[in-house]
């Protein structure tokens, strides 16, 4: 019954929203990456915005091309109302142009975390919405075997180091690892090092490093790089050793935890990761086979911020319908039709617990809405050159026994270029 109620005040102030400012057009444009099961989610949780406000939603299906084809289409003066973007480094890019609309007047942003308005925010300005989003500081581990072996969940990174010299002693491997993806090998170790960043450097420095305002060679990126190195460097400490780390396949990498005996016991990844598990192996149950926790902390002054990446969405013609659509999407309906179709995480914080279809998912949502500090993917915001280039080939050379030194100076060397210094 609370949930009807909380619909039909939904619709009427939609309603509301619509009479109030004036709609008249009653139509808006959005440009979306999405395809397939995304794209047909989306779609279905526009109905109800659609169904309330009388709005015709027409959807630009431009698919992974979004990212070039938007910016021509703003410099040609012929942007969509609305458009999903790829990251906030790609918006804050559309607002320094003035091309974005500020979105501080959005009354549903008032019901999501401030970690994830700031991520959205430019020069005190909000310019952009977030739909949804992948927590990526997760260790997933085989629940049954750490309480056969009586392992405690460590909550630092010395209680982590020592529960894997303790799996190692035991006989065990402590981690499996893998970062083969073919054209894309390598990019599950920048999030690794990205996560350990915020940890050892803090998310100040961690936006200085990302917008290369430091040098790969500082002091700070080279420590997050070695904390890495204490497991991912260490034969003893993955699954397969160098070679396995190599040349596994990322999604299969965790399959591993659950042999018989187990090839390794901790897995560091996203939250979409669950489906390769259940994939490999379709008869374990969430939590009770295996669980996760977070990524611990190693300076206590940084404590345990949050790495992820999200769907975010931007208002380009500042119009009511624009307007509104992008409150609306910053709404618990549109995003419990959104997530619960396609197990993604919620940011509005009245996002209802039980769309979600397991509790693992359910509790990564409830670590995002306590969020104090997120920041989206470094690689993800980097020009392509270093974030899906030289980053990502520097941990497979860092991995072959390439000296750090060596893979930082190439990174920089490559940085400096794409950067346009």
């Amino acid at each position: 019954m609370l949930r009807k109620t909380l619909a039909v005040l939904l619709v009427l102030s939609l309603i509301s929203i619509v009479g109030v400012l004036g709609i008249a057009q009653n139509k808006v444009t959005i440009a979306v990456v999405w395809s397939g099961n995304e794209l047909e989610a989306f779609k279905k949780a526009l109905i109800p915005f659609e169904n309330a406000t009388g709005i015709d939603v027409i959807v630009d299906e431009v698919g992974r091309d979004l990212p070039t084809v938007l910016p021509i289409r703003v410099a040609a003066g012929n942007p969509p109302d609305v458009a999903a973007l790829p990251n906030p480094g790609q918006m804050k890019e559309f607002a320094d142009m003035g091309a974005l609309v500020v979105l501080d007047d959005l009354a549903n942003l008032a019901d999501h975390p401030a970690a994830f308005v700031d991520l959205a925010t430019v020069d005190g300005h909000v310019y952009g919405v977030f739909l949804a989003a992948d927590l990526k500081s997760l260790v997933w581990y085989n629940t049954k075997q750490f309480a056969a072996r009586g392992y405690e969940i460590p909550t630092s990174w010395p209680a982590l180091i020592a529960l894997s010299e303790q799996i190692v002693a035991d006989g065990g491997v402590p981690w499996a690892l893998g970062l083969e993806c073919g054209a894309a090998s390598g990019w599950a170790g920048t999030d690794w090092i990205e996560d350990i960043m915020l940890r050892t450097a803090g998310p100040d420095l961690y936006d200085q490093w990302v917008n290369h305002e430091i040098a790969w060679t500082h002091p700070a990126v080279k420590k997050a790089w070695e904390y890495f190195g204490q497991i991912a460097c260490r034969p003893e400490f993955v699954y397969g050793g160098p070679t396995g780390v190599l040349t596994v396949f990322f999604g299969d990498s965790p399959a591993a935890m659950f042999t018989d005996p187990p090839g390794a016991y901790m897995h560091r990844q996203a939250t979409f990761i669950q489906s390769f598990i259940l994939g490999s192996n379709p008869d374990l149950k969430p939590v009770e086979d295996y669980n996760v926790f977070v990524f611990p902390p190693i300076s206590p002054v940084f404590g345990t911020p949050l790495l992820g990446a999200g769907d975010l969405v931007g208002v380009f013609n500042d119009t009511s319908e624009a307007k509104a659509l992008a409150n609306y999407l910053a709404s618990a309906e549109a995003q419990e039709i959104w997530c619960g179709e396609l197990g993604k995480l919620g940011i509005n914080k009245n996002v209802d617990p039980s769309i979600y279809p397991d509790p693992i998912t359910a509790q990564a949502a409830g670590m995002l809405a306590e969020a104090e500090i997120f920041r989206f993917d470094g690689s993800d915001l980097m020009p392509a050159a270093v974030g899906s280039g030289t980053f990502w080939t520097g941990v497979l050379d860092y991995i072959s026994g390439i000296s750090l030194d060596t893979v930082l100076e190439a990174i920089e060397a490559s940085a400096v270029d794409a950067y346009g210094e």
